[in-house]
């Protein structure tokens, strides 16, 4: 009784004691959150204007951060090689449009679901021949310094990731709400049929939306890659950013930040307060198994649509 009255309630007191060290806690999941979003919101993006999971996008931030740093390795300057880094991403996006999405038009989406697997892997490998399968040191200007505020230790490095997330979704929802661009993506998410009976072109579409998934890859990119090095087990962040979109919805932006912020203070709240209680590494498993108690109860997610069929 002892033992499960400690587990349950000893955390709790632990924050009551220490609130600033909480507030440090949160306030650095909160910064991983964001993190996290970025990737997340790559396959909402995708998934809102084809109905397609893109399995390929953890790559994608792979082979943006790729490009970006095998480019400054060969002495391009940062600015000029972030312009053709995103040149690289869109020409992606018209390539994927044209070699894969146009000639599965119509098709299962277990098809198309496939598809992206083999690009996942041909991305790898074809970043490993242009670039090399060594770990490589992305350094963006931004020291990745820790300092004290309030008594609480943050990091710089994190809260300058954060700005650049933030300032991404902002203009993200600029876009979606305020362009005509971006109306017809939300159109085209809304229903393809209609859409392309009141003369969307559904082709284009699919290059603006895989071009912007892209250019939210490179940032995710260099973000992650900054912060732990560019290394082929940075594809994999794409694991994590799948409990992501089950707690906030697969077609939902605003469930993919929202998502991203829980599963990264609710894993950092876990390590350090239940982690010692149970050996540890709670970090690690924790965003799967609160994605499972949604798939569970709720498995269209805080902000996802429930579907209704009728039988």
């Amino acid at each position: 009784m002892q033992v499960l009255y400690a587990f349950l309630v000893g955390p709790f007191v632990q924050m009551g004691q220490a609130p600033v060290f909480f507030a440090e806690v949160v306030i650095n999941g909160l910064l991983t959150g964001v993190m996290y979003s970025l990737v997340a919101l790559g396959f909402v993006l995708i998934y809102k204007a084809s109905g397609t999971f893109n399995f390929a996008q953890g790559v994608m931030v792979l082979f943006a951060a790729l490009t970006l740093v095998g480019l400054m390795e060969h002495g391009v300057p940062v600015w000029l090689a972030l312009i053709l880094t995103v040149a690289v991403m869109v020409v992606l996006a018209f390539a994927i449009e044209r070699l894969m999405l146009r000639p599965l038009i119509n098709q299962e989406q277990i098809i198309l679901f496939m598809a992206t697997i083999g690009l996942t892997f041909f991305l790898e490998g074809f970043g490993e021949l242009l670039w090399g399968s060594n770990v490589k040191r992305l350094d963006i200007g931004v020291p990745d310094r820790s300092f004290e505020v309030g008594g609480m230790l943050l990091n710089q490095f994190d809260l300058f990731a954060a700005a650049i997330g933030a300032a991404l979704v902002a203009g993200l929802a600029v876009f979606f709400q305020k362009t005509p661009i971006g109306r017809a993506l939300r159109a085209v998410a809304d229903d393809h049929q209609a859409a392309l009976s009141v003369g969307i072109p559904l082709k284009t579409i699919w290059v603006v939306v895989w071009s912007v998934a892209g250019i939210v890859a490179m940032v995710a990119g260099i973000m992650w890659g900054a912060k732990s090095g560019v290394q082929f087990s940075l594809s994999l962040i794409a694991l994590k950013a799948l409990p992501v979109l089950i707690l906030g919805g697969f077609t939902s932006v605003p469930g993919a930040i929202i998502g991203g912020l829980i599963i990264g203070v609710g894993e950092k709240v876990a390590e350090v307060y239940w982690g010692p209680l149970v050996g540890g590494a709670i970090e690690n498993w924790f965003a799967y198994v609160l994605a499972l108690v949604f798939l569970l109860f709720r498995p269209q997610g805080l902000f996802g649509e429930r579907i209704i069929e009728r039988v």
